[in-house]
């Protein structure tokens, strides 16, 4: 990944000495490299460590200068590998470690290695996407921690109507079009009542349901030896696989890979869908998308609201292709 326009992360240098002293008490070895990871959208620490022993582990933490959505993401990612490691370990990082010092959490786990993809071919889009399947169907209609959200509650969380109100009757998002402003916004009033229309269909609160990642994309998984491991895992959930394949399927295409059709025709290839759970699920994620892309940038977080407008951007295309919208050729513009 190129270093430019990317988070600020230190070195491990600059990561206080009794830091660094756990961590080798805890691993057992003295850590003779640590390479920092560039890659999530976070100014999260983040090291690769090679041991003097040659065995290999990874270093995520937080500390004061975090801001609260770091430490909370942190915490519950601590829960979700304690907790859930019996039921979902096959997919996840081994756990090594977790502990405190002064302002510092920090968690140790398995090192997965480089990232996988991108680039997504096609041959290794489907073989992952065939994990994922496999990863949704081993707790699918199964009892599910009571802790982890329910549809109810994440699916309340965004409505086309207060997206609506929030941008000025959708103003703020075709000013991102630039000159091609009022297609923009013709084509979001044009679209409106189908969105409004699904956002109160009931297929995404009706099971049955899996415990799903939540945030299922390019950077937190790797796929080694046919092996799918997901991680950064603060955004699990309980929900219909639709909820989250649609996504997965759209972060593919950004990602310069096959298109969002073609990954879901794979994954029907191992599970059925349900078609109208992945219209939900396509006009969910389309709003929460409009809902972030308009926003001001986010301090230390450069390269979010790009990402988030072309995932907006993809969304709008398969909408448009998927209930036969014109083309909406003011959304190029959120792919620059």
């Amino acid at each position: 990944m190129p270093r430019s326009g990317i988070e600020i992360k230190p070195a491990w240098k600059s990561i206080p000495k009794a830091i660094r002293q756990q961590v080798e008490a805890a691993l057992g070895a003295q850590v003779v490299r640590a390479a920092r990871v560039w890659g999530g959208y976070a100014p999260t620490p983040t090291f690769r460590l090679a041991l003097a022993d040659g065995r290999r582990a990874f270093f995520k933490g937080t500390n004061q200068e975090s801001n609260e959505f770091m430490k909370n993401a942190l915490r519950q990612e601590e829960r979700v590998y304690k907790e859930l490691a019996p039921r979902l370990g096959q997919w996840m990082p081994q756990f090594y470690a977790a502990f405190r010092h002064a302002d510092w959490h920090v968690l140790i786990l398995e090192d997965l290695g480089p990232v996988s993809v991108p680039p997504w071919t096609s041959g290794r889009t489907r073989a992952i996407t065939h994990a994922v399947v496999d990863f949704h169907r081993a707790s699918l209609d199964t009892q599910a921690p009571a802790w982890l959200p329910r549809p109810d509650e994440e699916l309340s969380r965004f409505s086309w109507t207060h997206v609506e109100q929030e941008t000025r009757e959708f103003q703020y998002i075709a000013a991102l079009a630039g000159s091609e402003a009022q297609q923009a916004l013709a084509w979001l009033q044009q679209i409106s009542p189908t969105i409004e229309r699904l956002m109160q269909q009931p297929a995404l609160r009706e099971g049955p349901f899996a415990i799903l990642h939540g945030d299922l994309r390019s950077d937190n998984l790797r796929f080694t030896r046919e092996r799918l491991c997901l991680f950064d895992w603060p955004s699990i959930c309980v929900g219909r696989p639709e909820w989250e394949v649609v996504p997965f399927a759209q972060s593919v295409a950004v990602d310069g890979g096959p298109c969002p059709e073609q990954v879901m025709r794979w994954y029907e290839e191992r599970f059925p869908l349900r078609p109208e759970a992945v219209d939900c699920a396509l006009v969910w994620w389309l709003t929460f998308f409009a809902d972030r892309a308009w926003q001001p940038e986010i301090p230390g977080l450069p390269r979010v609201r790009r990402f988030q407008r072309q995932q907006l951007a993809t969304l709008a295309f398969w909408a448009a292709r998927r209930w036969s919208f014109p083309y909406p050729a003011w959304a190029e513009r959120l792919l620059e």
